[in-house]
């Protein structure tokens, strides 16, 4: 009664497959003519004998999955793998003594760097090796290998290592995958056509093949694009890796640097086995090269003609940019590089700081004074003049007396925070992040541990380890001319190119006010009265760095300082244009002398 009801709960093709089943066992049950005890010690056996076959079956795959594969496919798996790693010592580490003692690791090394510069080598890809056989007398393990290259596309082909001796067999020819015993790599490079780079409104400043490139407006565009030659030895071989040899014209500072692989393009050739012997040449792979592309820059070439103009000659830089929108309009010199202690331009920071943390206003009166005494030091006026009165006036002055105790009141982290929020102990942002980090441009500095009062002090007036470029401080005039928001200085259009960084709020509008009244001041009454221009009211700042003692005035009692002079502004002073910051390094004379008439002169062109 029970076998019927569980054949009804059974039912459908599989629940019929049971049921035949128990049936033919009642029925054997019933027919079977063996005493009870023994019938049911055979039911038992015969119910337990496909668990037995299973765990047989599972016993010998196990088996097989743990038995040892093959020595020499297992070592080149291992070779092939750290070849994908570019870890040379533990390829070497498969080869067999005699190899071993053929070639060192240095050299073993090298013959794969080697290959890989030849090639122009971005990525290797290796697949599992194939089984072991025998070829010559010789085993063999075939390593399938896929290397993929800037200037000839894609080499794939399986290397044969040769085992012997319990190591790999080594010889030159396993360097690179389609060589033959006996053959080296070597390629011939086609360059494809340089791209031009381009001024704001489409006028070329550098255009030409790569051998003979040319400025259609003279000269004065180099300081921007700059130059195309010889790289150096030591970025021979990433440049090499990218498609050009050691004696192909590159980029080597400027735009041309910065963009030397999108102007440049992609080069092309033939990548070739050459016999030891030279009776034989084999092309493993080749393509044609591909054109660069143009890049357009934000420069003016007029307002770069007037900076270099400017500039005349003299060791130092200028840098011009938008003020509304922080875009690079002329660069002349060492505008973003060589930073060097700004001076009282730096003044401008420190006021900053000093007004947004309330610890002196426009109105606060100083002592008329020669010079004041902070961390125990004596820190003089320029010249040792007397100067004093209101903070207005100490500013037009330019009053190291009143500034230098600013920077102990304000302190270190909020001079340091400030300094940086002006975008201090950051790369320019010149251009795209990549694009940053591979040109590597210098930063304009300030320590995040300045020290002591005296270094505070020494600080405040941009002196000390306070280190800054033209760019920098053309930065910080736009900035206040901007209503204290500090726009990214980018020298290019192209979007893809530009920086990524957001404008950033430096201090307050009321702040960026008061900070522009100052520095009117300067230039209406102040150290910077030769700054100012016909086409409009100039709001700056002059500097003058004091560098040591002039060469044979050592042991003066009173040595002349070799300086360097500075001027940064912006004009006209309501709703600015033009921001500027202007170094003449071991100038002849202070900041306001002959800085600021080289920024008079450029801002007067740009006006």
């Amino acid at each position: 009664m029970k076998d019927a009801q569980a054949a009804r709960l059974e039912d459908g093709p599989c629940g019929r497959a049971r049921r035949g089943t128990r049936t033919l066992h009642y029925l054997s049950s019933k027919m079977s003519p063996l005493p009870p005890e023994v019938e049911r010690r055979r039911r038992i056996v015969t119910r337990a004998l496909p668990l037995s076959l299973i765990a047989l079956v599972a016993f010998i795959v196990g088996a097989v999955a743990g038995a040892p594969g093959s020595p020499d496919k297992e070592a080149a798996k291992r070779f092939a793998d750290a070849w994908e790693r570019s870890e040379f010592a533990a390829m070497y580490a498969e080869l067999n003594p005699a190899s071993q003692r053929l070639i060192e690791l240095n050299d073993f090394a090298l013959a794969y760097r080697d290959a890989a510069m030849i090639a122009t080598q971005r990525s290797l890809d290796t697949d599992s090796p194939s089984d072991e056989t025998s070829r010559n007398g010789s085993t063999v393990v075939p390593v399938p290998v896929l290397v993929s290259t800037v200037a000839f596309g894609s080499v794939e082909d399986t290397v044969d290592l040769p085992f012997d001796e319990g190591g790999i067999a080594w010889n030159p020819s396993l360097a690179f995958p389609g060589l033959r015993s006996g053959e080296h790599l070597e390629s011939q490079i086609e360059l494809a056509p340089r791209a031009p780079i381009l001024a704001a409104d489409g006028t070329p400043l550098a255009e030409g093949p790569a051998e003979a490139r040319a400025h259609p407006i003279g000269s004065s565009a180099i300081d921007v694009t700059g130059e195309v030659g010889t790289a150096e030895e030591s970025d021979a071989e990433a440049l090499a890796r990218k498609g050009f040899a050691p004696d192909t014209p590159v980029g080597v500072s400027g735009l041309e640097e910065a963009f030397n692989a999108r102007l440049a393009g992609k080069p092309g050739g033939s990548l070739m086995a050459v016999s030891e012997d030279g009776s034989g040449t084999r092309t493993i792979a080749e393509a044609d090269p591909s054109p660069g592309a143009p890049v357009k820059t934000t420069i003016d070439p007029d307002l770069q003609e007037s900076a270099v103009s400017a500039l005349a000659g003299r060791v130092g830089g200028i840098a011009l940019l938008d003020s509304r929108n922080g875009n690079v309009r002329a660069l002349a010199g060492q505008a973003f590089s060589a930073p060097q202690p700004p001076g009282s331009t730096f003044k401008t920071i420190t006021t900053t700081a000093a007004l947004e943390k309330g610890v002196v206003s426009l109105n606060d009166e100083f002592e008329i004074t020669d010079g004041v005494n902070v961390g125990g030091r004596f820190i003089e006026n320029a010249n040792g003049e007397y100067c004093g009165g209101s903070f207005r006036e100490a500013f037009a002055e330019s009053c190291n007396a009143d500034f230098a105790p600013l920077g102990p009141k304000i302190g270190n982290d909020d001079l340091v925070e400030t300094a940086e929020r002006f975008g201090f102990n950051s790369p320019p942002t010149l251009y795209a992040p990549r694009i940053v980090a591979e040109v590597d441009p210098e930063e304009s500095t300030i320590p995040t541990e300045i020290g002591d009062e005296l270094d505070l002090g020494v600080s405040a007036i941009g002196q000390g380890e306070v280190l800054a470029t033209p760019l920098q401080m053309a930065s910080v005039a736009q900035t206040i001319a901007n209503g204290g928001v500090r726009e990214p200085t980018s020298i290019v259009a192209n979007e893809k190119l530009r920086p990524e960084p957001k404008p950033v709020r430096v201090m307050s509008k009321k702040t960026a006010d008061e900070l522009t009244k100052l520095m009117i001041g300067v230039v209406t009454g102040g150290t910077g009265t030769a700054g100012a221009i016909a086409e409009a009211q100039v709001a700056g700042k002059t500097g003058t760095a004091e560098l040591g003692p002039r060469p044979g005035e050592e042991n003066s009692e009173h040595p002349q300082q070799r300086k360097d002079a500075w001027f940064a502004a912006f004009a006209p002073a309501e709703k600015a244009k033009l921001a500027i910051g202007v170094l003449l390094i071991e100038a002849e004379a202070a900041g306001g002398e002959v800085a600021a008439p080289a920024a008079a002169q450029v801002l007067s062109a740009g006006l």
